[in-house]
């Protein structure tokens, strides 16, 4: 056997559904090894199913990937020396493998019917502790005998005659180390079924085969068909390649990933509002470092950085409280046009969401808890429950004043986990003289016993009105401030009223800034409307 020159990984997901987060980081991790290594990375499209695996889906999973900037070197859409991609698109592969085999007397006819095998099972766990697999009542048939059977139309499959003397199966894992599994417990395996089609094991060591793969890095889960395949590989008298399987990806429960620890597919954290490169870097310590102390990796150090002797054991645990620290790091470390043209859905829901408000001032009741967290879950992509035409003007607004829109930047950087929150932090930019009040804001500023609120906006209101110019915002505040001293009102109880009355919330982006991008007009409107509605 030839030793391969270099390199060669692939990730080869079943388009059965999304492209979820066990996945992606198998994925990521081939590409980095690739990277790393001046290697190849292969894409493979395990679409055997028919009951499940769609186009859609196929397409769903492409287009997780490019949005991972996860970009492969043969496969769909870009083609390559071992094509085609599509493992139904292989057969031929399959059936020449087959046919070495037979040539090798590696593999014989069952003729076993599923009644018989099911009788079989049933008998030995009832009467000897136990099922064993598949007796190897075909395997001592005769081959004139077998043939007879074959030219006369009887349905067979073809297994895998695994060697009698064969010993232990031992590999060298690059996670798990040295691996040993008895050859005595394994059954002679079906490798094509009576319908013509091609098992899962055999199917994917031809296709690794063929396509020159010299290692194969995969989850743990595939670990107990390791052994299958490297007796599949012996057969054929194929090249082993080195195998590396990842520890599984756990929820903070300790339980399997799932539904119920939320978001569990690669699109459902895009259109909540994380950057790529976050996620790239997070699901990558999910389980290897790069010195054990580093958090914040960029991509380029991924790839020159990555080994398969740096991934751990243990299974890891999908923290989102510090996937959501780890996106913000990087809003923060964005420049302002890049962070215009990652956010341009958000912004622009921002802006529809800010012109829906109702003319004139209304009081909204404050959301409670569970529906604050429930509304960062809402997809702020093009499309959400927006005419078509209204979110084309409004995308369009976001490219056609780019500079307003940097200048919001630094109102939300320090405070933004996720793009999903812009909408609700920034819709108050786009409200012109209207005003959405948060009952709790008002209860707790604008209402609160003794708390001055009505002389507060007074104040502020005199000092907006006469700022005139390219006015400073530190200068403002200041001067609101020095007029709340002399009225003897503390400097919260002064900016906490004009914060609500310009921004509807006592929590908002930092005031005097916004105010410096608002239509002034608009902000004296916006304090007008509120006294008049809160304190007639």
């Amino acid at each position: 056997m030839t030793q391969k020159s270099s390199v060669r990984v692939r990730f080869a997901p079943s388009p059965t559904g999304m492209l979820h987060i066990g996945g992606a980081r198998t994925a990521i991790y081939n590409w980095a090894f690739a990277r790393k290594s001046g290697g190849s990375f292969v894409l493979r499209i395990e679409d055997t199913d028919p009951t499940r695996s769609t186009e859609e889906n196929t397409q769903i999973i492409l287009r997780a990937m490019r949005w991972l900037g996860l970009d492969w070197d043969e496969g769909p859409e870009v083609g390559g020396k071992c094509g085609p991609y599509f493992q139904t698109q292989r057969s031929e592969t399959y059936l020449a493998a087959l046919e070495k085999l037979k040539e090798a007397k590696a593999v014989y006819p069952c003729f076993c019917t599923k009644e018989e095998l099911d009788a079989k099972r049933a008998k030995a766990e009832a009467e000897e502790g136990g099922y064993a697999g598949y007796d190897g009542t075909c395997r001592h048939l005769s081959l004139e005998d077998a043939q007879a059977r074959i030219d006369a139309g009887e349905p067979h499959v073809w297994r895998l005659a695994v060697p009698k003397d064969r010993g232990p199966i031992e590999f060298d894992d690059a996670v798990y180390g040295h691996m040993s599994f008895p050859s005595d417990v394994i059954d002679d395996m079906i490798i094509q079924r009576t319908d013509g089609t091609f098992t899962y094991n055999f199917a994917v060591v031809c296709d690794d085969t063929n396509m020159e793969i010299s290692h194969v890095i995969r989850g743990d889960d595939h670990l107990p068909n390791t052994p299958k395949q490297i007796l599949i590989y012996e057969a054929l008298g194929k090249e082993i390649p080195v195998f590396a399987h990842l520890p599984m990806i756990l929820g903070e429960d300790g339980k399997k990933l799932s539904k119920r620890h939320g978001a569990t597919n690669v699109e459902e954290y895009r259109d909540r509002g994380y950057l790529p490169d976050a996620m790239v870097n997070y699901l990558a310590l999910l389980g290897w470092s790069l010195d054990g102390e580093t958090t914040v990796i960029p991509r380029d150090t991924l790839c020159s950085s990555f080994s398969l002797e740096r991934i751990n054991k243990k299974h890891s645990i999908f923290d989102e409280k510090k996937l959501d620290w780890m996106n913000g790091v990087y809003i923060r470390e964005m420049d302002a046009s890049s962070w215009v043209l990652a956010a341009a859905p958000w912004l622009a829901q921002a802006k529809i969401d800010g012109n829906n408000v109702a003319a004139g001032i209304t009081i909204a009741p404050t959301p409670t808890k569970e529906e604050q967290l429930s509304a960062l879950k809402i997809t702020r992509v093009p499309g959400c429950d927006v005419d078509a035409q209204i979110w084309q003007q409004a995308l369009r607004d976001v490219s056609d004043n780019a500079d307003f829109y940097e200048n919001l930047y630094p109102l939300v950087a320090e405070r933004l986990v996720r793009f999903d929150e812009i909408p609700a932090k920034l819709a108050y930019m786009f409200w012109k003289a209207n005003v959405c009040l948060d009952q709790k804001s008002v209860d707790k500023v604008l209402l609160k016993e003794g708390a001055r609120a009505d002389e507060a906006l007074s104040i502020c209101r005199g000092v907006l009105e006469g700022l005139s110019g390219d006015w400073n915002e530190d200068d403002a505040m200041q001067a609101c401030r020095s007029l709340g001293d002399a009225a003897g009102i503390k400097p919260k109880q002064l900016l906490q009223p004009l914060r609500v009355a310009v921004a509807g919330n006592m929590v908002s982006p930092p005031l005097f800034e916004s105010i410096k991008l608002l239509d002034m007009n608009d902000v004296l409107a916006r304090i007008d409307g509120v006294c008049a509605k809160v304190f007639g």
